[in-house]
């Protein structure tokens, strides 16, 4: 594995510790459980949308090199 593709796969996992780490406080902060749950939500979209931007980053990458 690459230094570049390791560094991506880091990048990934800390960004999915903030996610956690925000739904976490949300969790323990928020008393309204309708406002808890939609911010729950929020954080799991952002979530899918970061892990899906990478899983298309790296196929992209993958078409890259088989065209060359």
């Amino acid at each position: 594995m690459s230094e570049a593709k390791e560094f991506g796969v880091s990048r990934l996992l800390l960004a999915l510790a903030a996610y956690v780490a925000l739904g976490i406080l949300a969790w323990t902060t928020l008393s309204d459980q309708r406002i808890r749950l939609v911010t729950l939500a929020i954080l799991a979209m952002f979530a899918l949308r970061t892990w899906v931007n990478r899983k298309n980053t790296m196929h992209a990458d993958k078409h890259d090199d088989d065209k060359e």
